[in-house]
């Protein structure tokens, strides 16, 4: 499948916020049936959604897919906005509600909220307080960003400091805080095979705000109290290394979250949750080399099968 040629993208006007005007994109495979089970996927943080081979594996089996271009990202960025910015998690809870509904509206059947890295947050966050939750049939999450890998010392530090900072500074930022190991290693310029927009998913990163490191905090803190009823996949690599710079290593491991956070985490996030290991994958699995990623596939679908 190619990304400008085998989806539709429909821009969604939402509720102006403190910046202003605002929009989100949902994007759908054109090759959706629209009588069948459907899966809605949230990107990750510095991201938006390319991977039209994700599509294609699940209309081939048999699902519809969406996915969405949250506010201040990819498609849905606009010329006024910071990148990537939010106050609260909370506020992708209107688009992710809209685009419920409409999958909804189109096929009656069974939709599937699939989150990777901080859209594995946000959809966990999602499936305890969203309005349309209750639509949901499962949780699958691709590296869910449960936890900061950080010491207990240096979360502490972190969130007080940026609590401070964006307080004083609500749009105070710092650059630089994503190494570019684990771009290089997806993109198709570097190490990867993987070829995207690089003005929305740069090697360095956006800037990262306090004000949003503050948010993505309260929201881990949160799931200390989660109560996820429907059944959850955990899925995360076999290892996870913090490289600065670039190295085999890095082709092989999640070098973006620390995998021990995601278990820990994960495992709490309701009463059915099915931990899955997949070994040598990045921190995006389905971005990881195509061995890796095809094991990661036949078991996301198994269990898809075993729950249904």
């Amino acid at each position: 499948m190619n990304i400008n040629k085998d989806f539709t993208f429909q821009t969604i006007k939402l509720t102006p916020d403190y910046e202003g005007e605002m929009i989100a994109t949902l994007i759908s495979s054109k090759h959706n049936l629209g009588n069948r089970k459907s899966v809605l996927y949230l990107h990750g943080y510095n991201d938006y959604f390319f991977h039209a081979h994700v599509a294609e594996k699940f209309n081939k089996n048999n699902f519809d897919f969406y996915a969405l271009d949250l506010r201040k990202y990819g498609r849905s960025l606009l010329k006024h906005q910071r990148p990537n910015y939010c106050q609260d998690i909370e506020e992708y809870f209107e688009e992710i509600s809209i685009a419920i509904r409409e999958i909804n509206n189109i096929s009656q059947s069974s939709i599937f909220l699939f989150g990777h890295s901080t859209g594995g947050l946000i959809a966990s966050s999602y499936m305890n307080n969203g309005s349309e939750r209750n639509r949901i049939s499962a949780l699958i999450l691709n590296s869910p960003f449960l936890d900061f890998y950080q010491s207990e010392l240096e979360k502490f530090l972190s969130y007080w400091g940026s609590k401070i900072i964006s307080t004083i500074a609500p749009y105070a930022k710092i650059e630089g805080a994503l190494a570019p190991v684990y771009a290089q290693s997806v993109n198709k310029n570097f190490y990867g095979e993987w070829d995207y927009n690089l003005d929305w998913k740069p090697t360095k990163g956006f800037p990262t705000f306090f004000k949003w490191v503050v948010a993505i905090s309260i929201a881990q803190k949160k799931l200390a109290d989660s109560n996820i009823k429907v059944p959850i996949l955990v899925m995360h690599s076999s290892d996870s290394k913090k490289i600065t710079t670039f190295s085999e290593e890095a082709m092989s491991r999640d070098t973006v979250l620390d995998i021990e956070d995601i278990k820990r985490v994960g495992v709490t996030l309701g009463d059915d949750v099915t931990l899955l290991q997949i070994n040598h994958a990045l921190h995006d699995i389905f971005l990881s080399p195509k061995v890796v990623r095809e094991n990661a596939f036949d078991k996301m679908f198994s269990w898809l099968l075993k729950i249904q």
